[in-house]
C-alpha cells in the first residue's frame, strides 16, 4: 500500500526518478517560459526519436552510453544541437529552451499572432494574464473533445452547468448556479441579440464549436465590460487568420442509438407558407382549408439518414504579413430524438400535500437539426500605431421537430384490469429556423508616442427567430381492451401558429487610455463607452381548424391526417395577442477606469454608468389599459479587481463589482398568452436585479499546462427575477405563470479546478459547491374550520431556480504526438436542481443529478490526415424530474423512487460520430 501511495504521489508531481541510459528533461519556449507540446527529440547516429507530451516531457530510453549529439526541433522555432554524454547512470534531467525564428520588427498584435491562439499554453496564459476572473477552452481542446457546439463545450467549464433542449442536447449555460436569465454572451467582446420572442438569453446551441479560436468565460466584470452579468459572461473568440497558410477540413457521419430502436417521424415541409393567410391577403381575409396546407400533417415513420457533420477554414497573412484573411465554415446535419414519459398532477384537495397523479402522457420526439456556421475576417496593420479589422459571423440553426403523444386519463373510467381508459393523441409538426448574423468594424491607434491608444468599434447584429405553421392536430377516443387499436377515435381539431421575432442592433463602443507616468509608476486611465440602439418586432397569430364531420373515426372515416376536412373557426386569425408587439431598448454607457501595477500588485478599479430607456408597444391590445410603456432608469457600477502575484507562477485575486440584470422584453408586457400547460402573463411592474459580487481565487500554473485554481464566491441580489405561479384572485381556481422581484436572494460557493499533464497522460478536472436560498410565496392548502379546502399564503425560502449544490467535470487525456493519437474521456455531474417553481409548498418539481459520459479518439497519419470518432451520452443517462415527497393514492398510477414522485422521464440514447480531419 504505502509503495502504491509513494508512486501515486510521484506521478501527480510529476517528479520522475533517472534510470540508466534514459536521457529524461522538458522543452521549453526561452521567451515565456511554457513548455512546448510536439517538439522532434532525436538522438543523432542512434535512430532513437520521441516527441514532448502534454506537459514538454520527453524520454529517450535504452540509450546507449557514450558522447552524442541531441537534435531539438519545433516548428517555427531554431533548432537547437547539443552535445551530450550519456552515462550508465545519473543521467542529468534536462531543461531545453528553444528561440523562436527571427521575423521582421511588427507591431504588438502581429508578434502575439505569431502564437497560436488555440492552442492549450496560450489559453493558460492568458488566464494567467487576465484582469477579471476567467476560465478559458482552447480551440484545440474543442477540436478533440466529443463536443460538437458551444453550449457543450461549455458545460466542461468549473461553475458552469446546462439547461438542456428537447434532444438532449446543451442549450443554455448556467454559471456559478445564476439562471441563463443572468448571463450574457459575446463574438469577439462584442455583445449579440437573442433570437428569443420574449428573453435575451442566446441559445448557445446555435454556434458550431470549431469556428471559435478559444472559448472564455469571465466571473468578474470590469468598468469597460457592461454591466448586466451576475453569473458571468460566455466570450466565443473566433478563428483568426495565422502567419503562414493554414488549412483545416473535416467530415464525418454518424447515428444516434435512438432510431436503432425506433424509426423516425418526420412531415413534410417544403409546402410551408412562411407568412399566415393573414399576412398574405390582410386583416379582411377569410381563411379557408385551402390556404393551410397538408404537408404539416402529413407524417412519415422511417429511418432517418446517417447524420452529416463538416467543416472547412482557410487562413493566411499576406503583403509582408500586413493582410490576415480567415474565413471558416460549417455544417451539421444531425437526427436526434427522445422518449418522454409525464405524468400530469393537481393538486385536488388538503390531503394531497404533494398533488394527484391525473394523468399520463408517453412522447415521442423526433428532430432535424441543420446547423451552418461562416465566419470571415480581414485585417490590416498600417504601421506599428495603426490597425483596422472587419469580421462578420452567421450562424443558422433549422430545426424540424414532430412531437407524438398519447395521454392516458386517471382521472375517469379507467381500470387498468381490463385495459379501459379514456385516450388522447396530439401529433405537433413544428419547424423552426433560428438566426444570428454579427458584422464589427474595429480599430486600434496609438498616439502620441504609444502613451494614448484609441479603439473603436462599430457594429451591427440582428438575430430572428421564426415559426411558421406550427401545426397541432389532436384525436380522442376510448382504449376498451389491451389491444390498443385506434379504432373508437375522433378527431377533436387542429391549430396552425404562426410565430417570429427580429431583432437589430446597432451600437458604437469607444475606449481611450492615456499612460501617465506618477512617481515611477505607469498608470493606464481609461475612458469610454458605447451606445446600443435595439429595435425588436415580434409577430404571433393562431387559426384554430375544427374537423366538418366531428363523429369522423380513426380506420373508418380517416386513415391519414390529410384525409380529414377542417373548418376554419377563426378565419380572420388571432394576431390581437401580446406577443404582436413592437419593443425597443437604448442603451447608454460611460466608464472611468485606471490601472496600474506597483511591484507585484495589479489594481484595476473603476466605475461603470449604465442608462437604459426600455419600451414596448403592443399592436393589437385588448384588456389592457396601458398598450404602450417604458421603463427608465440609469445605474452606477463600480468595480476594483486585485491580482498580487505570489511568485511567477502565482496569483492571489480579489475583487468586487457591482452588476444588474434588466426584465426581459415580454416580461413587462401587460396582458396574457395562453400556452399547453398553463397561461402565461407579464408584469409591467417587474424591476430590474441589482447585485453586489465578490470573488476571491488563488492560482498556480506550474507550467505552460498545467494549473490549480481554487476560489470561492459571494453574490447578494436585490430584487432577483423568478417565475412562480400564481392564484388569479379575480377567476378562481385559475393560476398564471409570472416574473417577479423576491426581496433579497444570496448566492455563495467554491470553485477547484486541476489541470495536470504527465507525459502522455492529461487530467482535467474541476468541482464547483453552490448554496443559494430566495423566499418566494406560496400557497399552503389546509382544511378550515368549516371542514373545507383553503389556501393560505406562506413565505418559503428555497434554492434559485437552476442553481445545483453540486457541477463537477473530469476528463481523462490521452496524446501521443509520436504516434499521432488523442483520446478523451470526459464525464460531468450535474446535482439536483429545481426545474419548476410550485404554486403549493414543498411541491416543486425537482430535475435528479445526473452524470453525462462522453469520449473521442483521434489517430494522426503521414500528410495531415487524421481519423477521428466522438461518441455522446454513454450512460444514456435520462433527465427526470420529480416532486419530493410521495401520495399514498398515486401508488398505482405514478413511478415513487426512495420518497419521491417522478412526473417526467425523458430518454435520449447515444450518438456516434466517425470522421476524416486534414490539416495543411
Amino acid at each position: 500500500m504505502k509503495r502504491f501511495l509513494r508512486t501515486l504521489f510521484f506521478l501527480l508531481s510529476g517528479i520522475t526518478a533517472a534510470h540508466a541510459t534514459t536521457i529524461k528533461g522538458r522543452v521549453y519556449d526561452s521567451k515565456t517560459g511554457e513548455t512546448l507540446i510536439g517538439a522532434t527529440i532525436q538522438l543523432e547516429k542512434t535512430g532513437l526519436v520521441t516527441s514532448t507530451g502534454l506537459d514538454g516531457s520527453f524520454e529517450l530510453k535504452h540509450a546507449p552510453t557514450g558522447n552524442f549529439v541531441l537534435r531539438v526541433s519545433y516548428l517555427r522555432y531554431k533548432t537547437v544541437l547539443m552535445q551530450l554524454e550519456i552515462q550508465k547512470e545519473d543521467n542529468d534531467k534536462l531543461k531545453i529552451y528553444l528561440e523562436e525564428q527571427n521575423g521582421k520588427d511588427l507591431s504588438e498584435v502581429v508578434i502575439q499572432a505569431k502564437h497560436d491562439g488555440s492552442a492549450e499554453k496560450t489559453a493558460r496564459r492568458l488566464e494567467q494574464q487576465s484582469v477579471p476572473l476567467v476560465n478559458m477552452v482552447s480551440g484545440r481542446a474543442m477540436e478533440v473533445s466529443p463536443d460538437l457546439t458551444v453550449a457543450n463545450v461549455i458545460q466542461r467549464v468549473s461553475g458552469v452547468s446546462i439547461e438542456r433542449n428537447s434532444n438532449g442536447d446543451g442549450q443554455y449555460a448556467i454559471l456559478r448556479g445564476m439562471d441563463k436569465r443572468y448571463n450574457y454572451t459575446l463574438v469577439n467582446g462584442v455583445k449579440i441579440p437573442s433570437p428569443d420572442n420574449k428573453y435575451r438569453y442566446v441559445p448557445l446551441d446555435i454556434f458550431p464549436s470549431e469556428l471559435l479560436e478559444r472559448l472564455e468565460v469571465y466571473k468578474t466584470l470590469t468598468p469597460n465590460m457592461e454591466g448586466d452579468a451576475v453569473g458571468g459572461v460566455v466570450n466565443m473568440v473566433m478563428k483568426d487568420a495565422p502567419q503562414r497558410l493554414q488549412i483545416n477540413a473535416n467530415i464525418a457521419t454518424g447515428y444516434n442509438q435512438m432510431f436503432f430502436d425506433r424509426s423516425f417521424m418526420s412531415f413534410d415541409a417544403s409546402s410551408i407558407n412562411h407568412k399566415s393567410p393573414y399576412d398574405l391577403y390582410g386583416k379582411n381575409y377569410q381563411a379557408t382549408q385551402n390556404d393551410f396546407p397538408k404537408g404539416t400533417r402529413d407524417y412519415k415513420s422511417a429511418s432517418p439518414a446517417p447524420n452529416l457533420v463538416g467543416g472547412l477554414s482557410i487562413g493566411q497573412r499576406f503583403l509582408d504579413n500586413k493582410l490576415g484573411v480567415i474565413i471558416a465554415g460549417s455544417y451539421q446535419n444531425t437526427y436526434r430524438g427522445s422518449n418522454s414519459t409525464f405524468y400530469n398532477s393537481a393538486v385536488v384537495d388538503a390531503s394531497n400535500k404533494y398533488g394527484k397523479i391525473i394523468g399520463l402522457s408517453e412522447r415521442q420526439y423526433s428532430e432535424q437539426q441543420k446547423r451552418y456556421g461562416l465566419h470571415g475576417k480581414i485585417d490590416y496593420i498600417f504601421n506599428q500605431q495603426n490597425k483596422i479589422s472587419l469580421y462578420n459571423t452567421y450562424v443558422n440553426l433549422v430545426n424540424q421537430q414532430v412531437r407524438d403523444v398519447k395521454a392516458t386519463d386517471f382521472s375517469t373510467d379507467y381500470d387498468p384490469s381490463i385495459g379501459k381508459a379514456e385516450l388522447s393523441y396530439t401529433t405537433r409538426s413544428r419547424l423552426t429556423e433560428q438566426q444570428i448574423y454579427n458584422s464589427t468594424l474595429h480599430g486600434d491607434h496609438k498616439l502620441i508616442g504609444d502613451r494614448l491608444k484609441i479603439q473603436w468599434s462599430a457594429v451591427y447584429s440582428s438575430a430572428k427567430n421564426d415559426v411558421p405553421d406550427n401545426t397541432s392536430i389532436s384525436l380522442s377516443g376510448k382504449k376498451i381492451d389491451f389491444t390498443d387499436q385506434r379504432t373508437v377515435v375522433k378527431t377533436n381539431g387542429s391549430s396552425s401558429r404562426w410565430e417570429r421575432n427580429t431583432d437589430e442592433d446597432k451600437a458604437g463602443y469607444l475606449d481611450l487610455t492615456y499612460t501617465a507616468d506618477i512617481g515611477g509608476t505607469n498608470v493606464d486611465f481609461s475612458a469610454g463607452g458605447l451606445y446600443r440602439d435595439k429595435q425588436r418586432a415580434s409577430y404571433y397569430n393562431n387559426y384554430t381548424l375544427t374537423p366538418a364531420n366531428s363523429a369522423a373515426l380513426y380506420g373508418k372515416d380517416f386513415i391519414n391526417y390529410t384525409d380529414i376536412a377542417f373548418s376554419i373557426q377563426n378565419p380572420a386569425g388571432g394576431v390581437s395577442n401580446p406577443l404582436t408587439n413592437n419593443a425597443s431598448e437604448k442603451i447608454t454607457a460611460g466608464y472611468g477606469m485606471f490601472k496600474f501595477t506597483s511591484h507585484d500588485l495589479q489594481v484595476v478599479g473603476g466605475i461603470r454608468v449604465e442608462h437604459t430607456n426600455q419600451g414596448f408597444e403592443l399592436l393589437f391590445p385588448a384588456e389592457e389599459k396601458f398598450p404602450k410603456g417604458e421603463q427608465v432608469y440609469t445605474d452606477y457600477l463600480p468595480s476594483l479587481n486585485l491580482k498580487y502575484g505570489l511568485s511567477k507562477r502565482e496569483n492571489l485575486r480579489a475583487s468586487y463589482f457591482r452588476s444588474l440584470n434588466r426584465p426581459g422584453f415580454y416580461e413587462i408586457l401587460p396582458g396574457k398568452v395562453v400556452n399547453e400547460e398553463y397561461q402565461e402573463r407579464g408584469n409591467p411592474d417587474l424591476k430590474r436585479a441589482l447585485a453586489d459580487n465578490f470573488d476571491l481565487r488563488y492560482e498556480l500554473f506550474p507550467n505552460g499546462t498545467d494549473q490549480i485554481l481554487v476560489g470561492a464566491f459571494y453574490k447578494r441580489i436585490k430584487d432577483p427575477i423568478e417565475y412562480i405561479f400564481k392564484p388569479d384572485e379575480t377567476r378562481g381556481q385559475d393560476i398564471y405563470y409570472s416574473p417577479g422581484n423576491f426581496g433579497v436572494a444570496k448566492n455563495y460557493g467554491i470553485e477547484l479546478d486541476y489541470i495536470k499533464f504527465i507525459s502522455k497522460i492529461g487530467i482535467k478536472a474541476n468541482y464547483t459547491y453552490t448554496h443559494s436560498s430566495i423566499t418566494t410565496p406560496k400557497s399552503s392548502r389546509v382544511i378550515n374550520a368549516s371542514g373545507s379546502p383553503e389556501n393560505l399564503i406562506v413565505e418559503q425560502t428555497r434554492p434559485l431556480y437552476g442553481q445545483s449544490a453540486h457541477v463537477a467535470n473530469l476528463s481523462l487525456l490521452y496524446k501521443s504526438t509520436k504516434k499521432k493519437w488523442d483520446a478523451q474521456v470526459a464525464g460531468s455531474y450535474t446535482g439536483p436542481r429545481i426545474n419548476t417553481v410550485s404554486q403549493f409548498v414543498d411541491a416543486d418539481l425537482w430535475q435528479e443529478g445526473f452524470i453525462q459520459m462522453d469520449a473521442s479518439v483521434e489517430k494522426g497519419f503521414k500528410n495531415g490526415l487524421s481519423v477521428f470518432i466522438k461518441a455522446g451520452n454513454l450512460l444514456n443517462t435520462p433527465s427526470r424530474l420529480f416532486i419530493k415527497g410521495t401520495n399514498p393514492g398515486d401508488a398505482a398510477f405514478a413511478k415513487q423512487v426512495d420518497g419521491r414522485t417522478i412526473i417526467r422521464d425523458d430518454e435520449y440514447k447515444q450518438t456516434y460520430l466517425l470522421g476524416l480531419r486534414y490539416k495543411l
